[in-house]
């Protein structure tokens, strides 16, 4: 009877002392994430910019070639099949009821039953559970990035496709300069110097119509291979019929962040370190194994129920003999812990300063889109009037052929900057974690 209150006593002693180790993780409130933008940052709050963070992707890419590639590439991307696999895998685990006593049967007629030590397979099944968001975090994270990268392929080959018309038309242009001026070179109006400088330019924008050409060829594979195809030659749009948001400013509120897969999985990795610390701190209470038959017998034959008294006793004072190795794993836990609370909140900064640096990219290539138009425009000029200058004195072909260098620069540099407003967009849905999934 003495030893059966002792067993009473510290199995009770162990469920009081054991409450704390059923609580439920909560954001730590020294985590902050107030002016993750910086402070300096003008503006209000922007509809437009809080939609993209919750625009689903065929709303932002409306082009109806991207969205079939982009389709393509979910379906037949390798890594996003991996990702899948992941969550399969999770899944698979979690689906393990932790708690539940498990019974078995054979002849003679036996039963287990198994009571878990006091939180920690509730743990366990938690952090079990937490593990499978996880996995379908970094799912979002492979498929955001996929999006993203798919769009930035698209768009790199539009801008590169623009910037050869350009060149092309160009070069057409120099060689009707060619002809000129040794057309004005036989009448006694040029002189050598004029057609050779004239020559060399056509040359050299001949040189860049083939190096462009390249380029297109060997990012188009690498677009094929991202897409899980063979390489071919891809269609696609225009650069000017990309439609983006009407207005993007600052004012983002910084909740939005949580729909970024490296926010969230930070944050799930921070509350799996404090369910395995609750698990740690579970291994203190005793494990308590019941097996039963339909008798138990001692060396005469006779039943023996003391015997598994006893046993059971072992098993509840067990801990209290490892008591240094397990204050040594929990102090293990609490430092991981810690260390997944430092990265949660260093995720927070670095998710912040990229959703500003994407703000500032638009709203920079947007005002310096002004700019060009009006240098191209005033290039333009340049170019008739020097033109017009150079047959009545040839003296002036220097002027003509910078004035061209000039004008030809002007327009590759309005279409990359072109390019790199699409792209501070698709960097902005990306920093906000790709919108809604589907």
């Amino acid at each position: 009877m003495k030893t059966t209150q002792t067993i009473i006593i510290l199995v009770a002693a162990a469920l009081v002392s054991s409450c704390n180790l059923y609580k439920n993780y909560e954001r730590p409130a020294d985590v902050k994430i107030e002016n993750l933008y910086g402070e300096n940052i003008p503006g209000g709050m922007a509809n437009d910019s809080i939609g993209l963070g919750c625009m689903e992707w065929r709303s932002l890419f409306t082009d109806p070639v991207l969205q079939t590639y982009i389709e393509t590439g979910l379906k037949q991307n390798t890594d996003m099949q991996v990702a899948q696999l992941r969550i399969e895998q999770s899944r698979a685990i979690s689906s393990i009821d932790w708690g539940k006593s498990t019974q078995s049967y054979t002849l003679p007629v036996t039963a287990s039953w198994q009571i878990g030590s006091f939180g920690s397979l509730r743990n366990a099944k938690k952090r079990a559970k937490v593990q499978v968001l996880q996995s379908e975090t970094y799912k979002q994270a492979v498929q955001v990035n996929l999006i993203a990268t798919i769009a930035n392929y698209y768009y790199t080959l539009v801008m590169l496709d623009e910037q050869l018309r350009i060149s092309e038309q160009t070069s057409v242009n120099w060689k009707r300069n060619v002809e000129v001026n040794k057309a004005l070179m036989e009448a006694g109006e040029s002189n050598d110097a004029a057609v050779s400088q004239s020559e060399a330019n056509y040359y050299a924008v001949c040189s860049q119509v083939i190096d462009l050409k390249q380029q297109i060829r060997a990012l188009e594979n690498n677009f094929s291979v991202l897409l899980g195809e063979t390489p071919y030659v891809m269609q696609r749009g225009n650069i000017n019929s990309w439609v983006g948001p009407a207005e993007v400013n600052v004012g983002i509120p910084a909740v939005m962040l949580a729909n970024r897969p490296d926010v969230k999985a930070a944050e799930y990795a921070l509350a799996s370190a404090f369910y395995a610390t609750n698990e740690a701190r579970a291994a203190f209470y005793p494990s308590l194994t019941l097996s039963g038959t339909i008798g138990w017998s001692n060396a005469e034959g006779t039943v023996n129920p003391g015997k598994w008294i006893y046993s059971a006793l072992g098993q509840l004072t067990q801990p209290l003999f490892m008591n240094g190795a397990l204050r040594a794993k929990l102090k293990i836990s609490k430092a991981q812990q810690e260390e997944a609370k430092l990265a949660f909140r260093q995720t927070l900064l670095d998710a912040g300063a990229e959703v500003n640096t994407a703000l500032s990219k638009i709203q920079n290539n947007a005002e310096k889109a002004t700019y060009l138009d009006l240098q191209i425009l005033s290039l333009e000029r340049a170019v008739k009037s020097t033109q017009a200058l150079m047959v009545n004195s040839p003296v002036n072909y220097l002027q003509v052929l910078t004035a061209q260098q000039g004008l030809l620069a002007a327009q590759i540099s309005q279409v990359t900057n072109k390019f790199n407003c699409i792209q501070g967009t698709i960097e902005l849905y990306q920093a906000l974690g790709g919108g809604a999934i589907k």
